[in-house]
């Protein structure tokens, strides 16, 4: 199984930035470990972050000529829109094109927080929304997509 990983704007920036809501752990050292498990589950994770909103479109778009990073073709995503959860019908779009189920994943419970960050353009199409639960919630995605995968081949 293939799985990618896409994280959005400032999620580079895990570690400095506001440790008390997003903890104080770096994005690489999160995604190192993740990539571990995944691996010990016998699943390839290929990540991606970036800060710019046509660049992860693009990266979701390219699913449908290339495949992942080893041209296999990603069977799930994992993704932290970020702040472009409450933004980003261009997003949404590009993940409907490509027709990948995924899961989206907020490090923060974004509903103990201001009243925009309560609305996403993702929750209504992905297969599931972990929220509150910190880094841990990248591993129950990795999981779940797992699960889906074996019971659908």
């Amino acid at each position: 199984m293939n799985i990618l990983v896409l994280n959005g704007p400032n999620l580079n920036l895990l570690g400095k930035r506001e440790p008390e809501i997003y903890g104080s752990r770096t994005l690489q050292a999160i995604m190192a470990e993740l990539t571990d498990y995944a691996n010990s589950q016998d699943a390839m994770l290929f990540h991606f972050q970036s800060n710019a909103e046509h660049e992860l479109i693009e990266r979701i778009q390219s699913l449908l000529v290339n495949g992942s990073d080893n041209n296999a073709p990603i069977d799930g995503i994992i993704i932290n829109p970020a702040a472009f959860t409450h933004t980003s019908v261009a997003l949404r779009d590009a993940l409907l094109a490509v027709n990948v189920p995924f899961i989206e994943v907020h490090l923060s419970n974004v509903h103990k927080r201001e009243s925009f960050r309560h609305h996403s353009y993702f929750s209504d199409i992905a297969q599931g929304v972990i929220v509150g639960l910190g880094e841990q919630g990248y591993r129950f995605a990795v999981d779940a997509l797992i699960t889906k995968f074996q019971q659908t081949n």
